[in-house]
Formats: C-alpha cells, structure tokens, sequence
C-alpha cells in the first residue's frame, strides 16, 4: 500500500511537504512511456526509502557552483 510507502519514506525526510515535492520531481524523471505514474510514484517511494533523497538533492549545486566559479577566473 501507497501509506506504507509513504512512512518508510519519512524515515529520511521529516517534512511531508519536502517528501511531497522530492517525489514529484523523481517521478517526473524517473517516468517511463507506457507505463503508469502511480507505478513510477510507488517505485521513487520505495527507493526513498531506501536510501535519502536529500543527500543527492544537496550534493548537486556544489558542483555546479564549482564549475561556475571555474569559468569566471
């Protein structure tokens, strides 16, 4: 069931709003064609839960902070 998703995946993010948008954008990169958006929804739940979600959100602008600051020297 989708709420037993849901609570192992609050194990790694306590805020429900912050869960809520973090899953929206892995579902809308995650999603394959033909196949349905409650599946891919359940599956970015799952790996939620797995692992957090948060440690790759915030590891992404330094990098990209990084190569910014190489091309302006």
């Amino acid at each position: 069931m989708r709420s037993d998703l849901i609570f192992g995946a609050l194990t790694h993010v306590k805020n429900r709003y912050e869960l809520c948008q973090l899953a929206s954008k892995a579902t809308r990169k995650l999603h394959k064609p033909n196949t349905r958006v409650q599946d891919t929804t359940n599956d970015v739940l799952g790996r939620f839960r797995v692992e957090s979600p948060v440690g790759a959100e915030l590891a992404s602008p330094v990098r990209s902070n990084r190569v910014q600051n190489r091309r302006a020297a």
